[in-house]
């Protein structure tokens, strides 16, 4: 249940904005109705709309900020993943270029691979196979990467890596190359779950929408009463109400259309089944 009411979260959020301007702009309109005349002056209106351009331009510029915000964020993590994905690779490729000695530790790395995927991305169909544990609970991963199960098997792995006996000087290189790649994963592991969350202000959520609420309870304040005002009134609110929803969608990550994509982590899964022994 949980992972639906996370998913409808962005389309939530939509709804409450275009709600929220519509009620704003109603307002105004009922106020204007009971409004002596002498309030109703040119000047007044001059006034009224000199304000409201004021506030539309610092209200543009907030939603540009939120905008770049949740975008940037959405785009560093997808590409923390990449990183994180070639650093299993590469550790892959040197425990298998070990030989027999580093199959455990491949088996654990796979294990953790598969899991990941099928934790972080539970809406998409889970990795074949019976060699990770498929019965773990979903987390939230919208607001922490983290699962102690997961650092476990990724912990086990490194263990496995530096249990490795080095016989010979081809073997002990290999063993100090796995030790650093081991090392750079665990490093690219822990800035994925550092970054992995909201990049939303609240208060600054919290001011914009305030913003809003003004600037369409001045449009109802103004407006002619006609259709096409209330058209495009509603047009409007539609227009930003779709900017709030593009907003907490990159924001949310792993859930919604607009998620971070789990095709490096798979890629990297392939390579490690495709080199099994």
């Amino acid at each position: 249940m949980l992972e639906h009411v996370e998913m409808l979260f962005p389309a939530s959020s939509a709804l409450w904005a275009f709600v929220s301007l519509i009620v704003a702009a109603l307002i105004g309109v009922s106020v204007r109705r009971v409004l002596p005349e002498e309030h109703k002056a040119q000047e007044t209106v001059q006034l009224v709309q000199l304000t409201i351009g004021m506030l539309v331009t610092f209200a543009a510029l907030l939603l540009s900020l939120l905008t770049a915000s949740s975008k940037a964020s959405f785009d560093n993590v997808a590409d923390d993943f990449h990183v994180f994905a070639a650093d299993l690779i590469q550790l892959d490729t040197t425990l298998r270029a070990f030989g027999e000695e580093g199959d455990k530790a491949r088996l654990l790395l796979r294990s953790y691979t598969a899991a990941t995927i099928a934790s972080t991305w539970p809406h998409e169909k889970r990795p074949p196979g019976d060699y990770y544990p498929k019965n773990m609970e979903l987390k939230d991963v919208s607001e922490n990467l983290d699962d102690v199960r997961l650092d476990q098997l990724l912990n086990e792995a490194g263990k496995e890596v530096r249990r490795l006996a080095a016989m010979d000087p081809y073997h002990q290189a290999l063993r100090n190359e796995g030790l650093e790649q081991f090392a750079r994963t665990m490093s690219a592991h822990w800035k994925l779950i550092d970054e992995a969350h909201s990049s939303i202000s609240v208060p600054f959520l919290m001011t914009l929408a305030f913003w809003l609420f003004v600037i369409f309870f001045s449009f109802g304040l103004i407006a002619p009463h006609n259709a096409l005002a209330l058209v495009t009134i509603g047009l409007g609110a539609v227009l930003l109400a779709s900017v709030v929803y593009v907003i907490v969608d990159f924001d949310t990550l792993f859930r919604g259309f607009i998620i971070v994509p789990s095709q490096s982590m798979r890629g990297a899964l392939a390579h490690m089944l495709l080199g099994e022994r």
